[in-house]
């Protein structure tokens, strides 16, 4: 399950995501916001990493206008690494260096189709496992 979450300046991109989610069968929990009404993002990028470190869901994606401020609120919850990815190759590099659980979109900088091709492959790379990066992932865990 992905968990998903928005505010008022990602909610058009959350609505194509979830779409995208749909046609493909993949189960998915909305997180908020539900509308194009001003909120605060920290509210729902808090929410998506929630259910993510809780297990609740596999993974998250959480969107913005710019994509920083959630990524930000997102990454304050413990066991959150979330990679705010503008593009394939970024997207595709997090889940296999970082292990990254979420994915955070800028709506006002990603057009849809792209956003799209980010989230598919996010959600279709493995974690490649290997002990120089693994290391790298438990010294981020461990930090104080």
């Amino acid at each position: 399950m992905i968990a998903i979450g928005c505010d008022h300046g990602g909610y058009a991109l959350k609505q194509k995501v979830i779409h995208y989610l749909e046609e493909r069968g993949i189960s998915y929990l909305d997180c908020g916001c539900n509308g194009e009404e001003s909120c605060d993002y920290p509210v729902f990028g808090h929410a998506a990493a929630k259910a993510v470190a809780e297990g609740r869901c596999e993974k998250g994606i959480v969107i913005c206008t710019t994509g920083i401020g959630i990524s930000i609120s997102a990454n304050k919850v413990p066991g959150i690494r979330c990679a705010l990815c503008g593009d394939v190759l970024s997207a595709r590099m997090t889940r296999l260096h970082n292990d990254a659980n979420m994915l955070a979109l800028g709506a006002g900088i990603v057009g849809g189709n792209l956003a799209l091709e980010i989230v598919d492959t996010f959600l279709s790379t493995a974690f490649s496992g290997e002990e120089r990066h693994q290391r790298r992932i438990d010294l981020i865990e461990r930090a104080d």
